[in-house]
C-alpha cells in the first residue's frame, strides 16, 4: 500500500510541477497577434470560400498584411471590401482581379434530392459544413449556413447539386460584412 501511495504522489507532485512549467512559459512566451491582421480579417465576409486562392479569410489577410497578396481578389467582398482594405492600409483601390465571380448574385447551394446518391464528396469540400447527410444517404443543404461559395459543385459526381440566387428582399440581404451585420441590427432595434 505504501509504494502505491509513493507513485500517486509522485505523479501528483510532478503533474503540479510540469502544470507551473507550462503555465510559466505559456506567459512567457507568449505570441502577440498582428493588430493589422485582425483588422483586415474583420473587413473580409468570412465566407472561407477559398476563391482568393487561400484557405479562408484569416490567411488571406496574413498575406495582405505581409505584402504577399492584392486587396482585391475577394469576389465574396466584392468592391466593397477592397475599398474598404484600400481605405484600411492607405492603398489606391484597383479593379477586382475576377470581376465575372464579384458580379453575381448571391446564391446558395442546392442539392437535387432524386438525384444525390450520398457519396460524401460535397461535406468534406464544404468549408462551413453547410451541408448535412451520410454515407449512402441522401443530403441536404442548411441554407442559412450556404456562403454560396460552389466549392461543392465539381466534386459531385452526378452534378445533383445547383446553385439557386437569392431574391433579395429586406429579410434575405446580407451586409457584405457579418461583424457590421451585427452592429446594423442592433442600430435597427434602438
Amino acid at each position: 500500500m505504501g509504494a502505491v501511495l509513493t507513485a500517486v504522489l509522485t505523479l501528483s507532485l510532478l503533474a503540479v510541477l510540469f502544470g507551473l512549467l507550462l503555465g510559466y512559459a505559456a506567459v512567457r512566451f507568449r505570441v502577440e497577434g498582428d493588430p493589422i491582421v485582425d483588422q483586415i480579417d474583420a473587413l473580409l465576409p468570412q465566407t472561407q470560400c477559398g476563391q482568393c486562392g487561400f484557405a479562408g479569410c484569416r490567411p488571406y489577410a496574413e498575406a495582405i498584411a505581409s505584402g504577399e497578396a492584392e486587396i482585391n481578389r475577394c469576389p465574396p467582398g466584392g468592391e466593397t471590401a477592397m475599398i474598404a482594405l484600400a481605405d484600411l492600409l492607405g492603398r489606391d483601390p484597383v479593379p477586382l482581379e475576377n470581376e465575372e465571380a464579384a458580379a453575381k448574385p448571391k446564391s446558395v447551394a442546392w442539392i437535387i434530392e432524386e438525384e444525390c446518391i450520398g457519396c460524401t464528396l460535397c461535406l468534406q469540400a464544404c468549408p462551413v459544413d453547410a451541408i448535412l447527410g451520410a454515407a449512402k444517404q441522401m443530403h441536404t443543404v442548411i441554407a442559412d449556413e450556404c456562403t454560396g461559395c460552389e466549392l461543392c459543385l465539381p466534386p459531385c459526381p452526378v452534378e445533383c447539386i445547383v446553385m439557386k440566387p437569392i431574391r433579395e428582399t429586406p429579410e434575405t440581404w446580407r451586409w457584405p460584412y457579418p461583424r457590421a451585420a451585427h452592429w446594423l441590427k442592433e442600430a435597427a432595434d434602438a
